[in-house]
């Protein structure tokens, strides 16, 4: 007897129901932090570069905290040691549920993302580095190019108009979560400085009260916060990355529901947390971070020095060949297919789109050159106008396909019935079917007393004089 032949399956099928739900809603969240991180960065490159350029640098470089406690922080320090980490416990929770319920439950699933994910970070790592090796540069840049800001991503779709489908929505979202985790491990293993052992294990016994007081089920945000702030500031002065501790907490939190929970404790943690992070804590830290001069010999030297032309084109080409041809060859390998309704091209677009990669290409590019104050400035220029070359040339490639998307959305939020369930899931609803006959029903019925109001109306006139 012949073995059966494999199943194939789709790439950028149709999400579930509850995936979908949850997608939308976070979505939602980012997108505005997204056009407020937006913001903050505008007004941070006007900010830097008016006649007040001596009051922004002022701000930025204003100190305050207990010195005896190892804290005394610059506010830009504050906002990417502090406020970002923030943001990472958002992404642990995000990749803890990601691992549990979502698109990396099934390793089959997760392969097609994980796969595009990596060689979207190798590529503009060895694009860097060849360019630096061929132009002399420092190759300490190399991990600047890797990151995707799906915030920023967002904020262009929302910008330039262009409702994805779904199924691309979350495929980007995947890709940058798998981004974050990786982005995190770098952090964690190329940007350490000298440890402080004491405060290292002061941290993980922190962490692991953290772990035990959730299994114990105990609850009371006054008691986790102050927690996280001591785990935090023991994980600073480690020589560790601040944000590692955000991470952790985040990936210690339960993503699975329980029979009669309608929503896991992550979930409502992230739920809380999320607008916090997308509408605070990553907007400061792109307005002390990204005001950086941008006049004509600052741009000139993007274009000229090996470490930042590596930076602009890992961004813009490392990126879009990267996540493509990773997509395309573990479609391949894979043997999944294509949803019908989407073409390469739709992922040729995504793939330009991830190569916006705002906010932890900005905290590595700090972290790469941090004894160079004007090299970390001219990291900074790059970073910002790679993101822009990289947002210009996804809208220009999402809005060739402008229509279809439009069209895949409205089928997809069609509720003819107005269940709250989109028709698109009910299809095998046979309950759905008999309330749409009867709406159709009572329309045939409408139409037809009108038809004879109409016929009554023509016969009953009388004729022109």
């Amino acid at each position: 007897m012949a073995a059966p032949a494999p199943e194939r399956r789709t790439f950028l099928g149709r999400l579930p129901l509850p995936e979908r739900n949850y997608l939308a809603d976070a979505l939602r969240t980012e997108t505005v932090g997204g056009v407020l991180l937006l913001v903050a960065a505008i007004i941070a490159l006007i900010w830097a570069n008016t006649p007040l350029s001596s009051s922004y640098t002022a701000v930025s470089d204003f100190h305050i905290g207990p010195a005896s406690l190892g804290l005394n922080l610059s506010v830009e320090h504050w906002a990417a040691d502090g406020l970002l980490a923030v943001f990472f416990f958002v992404a642990g929770i995000e990749l803890k549920r990601e691992l549990v319920a979502g698109e990396l439950r099934d390793r089959r699933t997760a392969a097609l993302p994980v796969i595009a994910a990596v060689c979207g970070m190798a590529m503009p790592a060895m694009v860097y580095l060849l360019v630096t090796a061929v132009g002399g540069g420092s190759t300490d840049g190399w991990a600047v190019p890797t990151a995707t800001d799906i915030a920023f991503a967002l904020a262009v779709l929302a910008v330039i108009g262009t409702s994805l489908p779904s199924a691309l929505r979350a495929f980007l979202l995947t890709l940058a979560v798998v981004d974050d985790l990786f982005a995190i491990l770098i952090i964690a293993v190329f940007f350490t400085a000298d440890l402080n052992f004491a405060a290292l294990g002061g941290a993980f016994a922190g962490l692991a009260l953290f772990w035990l007081l959730l299994r114990k089920e105990v609850h009371g945000w006054y008691i986790y916060v102050p927690l996280a702030l001591v785990v935090w500031g023991l994980m600073y002065n480690s020589g560790v990355h601040a944000t590692i501790a955000g991470v952790a907490m985040g990936l210690m939190l339960r993503c699975t529901r329980r029979e009669g929970e309608q929503h896991s404790p992550g979930e409502h943690i992230e739920h809380l947390v999320r607008p916090l992070s997308a509408g605070l804590a990553v907007p400061l830290f792109a307005l002390f971070s990204a005001g950086v001069s941008i006049g004509g010999d600052a741009l000139g030297q993007v274009f000229t020095r090996p470490e930042t032309l590596g930076v602009v084109l890992g961004l813009v080409v490392g990126k879009t060949i990267g996540i493509f041809g990773g997509t395309w060859l573990a479609a391949r390998f894979t043997k999944a297919e294509l949803n019908p309704d989407l073409a390469w091209p739709d992922v040729l677009a995504l793939a330009s789109l991830a190569g916006i990669g705002f906010t932890v290409s900005l905290l590595i590019g700090e972290l790469a050159f941090e004894g160079d104050a004007t090299l970390t400035e001219e990291i900074k220029a790059s970073v910002l106008m790679g993101s822009l070359i990289a947002a210009v040339l996804a809208c220009i490639l999402l809005k060739l396909r402008d229509r279809t998307y439009l069209a895949l959305f409205a089928e997809e939020e069609r509720d003819e019935d107005l269940d709250g369930i989109p028709d698109v899931y009910e299809q095998d609803n046979p309950e759905y079917h008999l309330r749409m006959a009867a709406i159709y029903e009572a329309k045939a019925a409408e139409h037809r007393r009108r038809a004879q109001v109409a016929g009554a109306s023509r016969d009953g006139g009388g004729s022109p004089a």
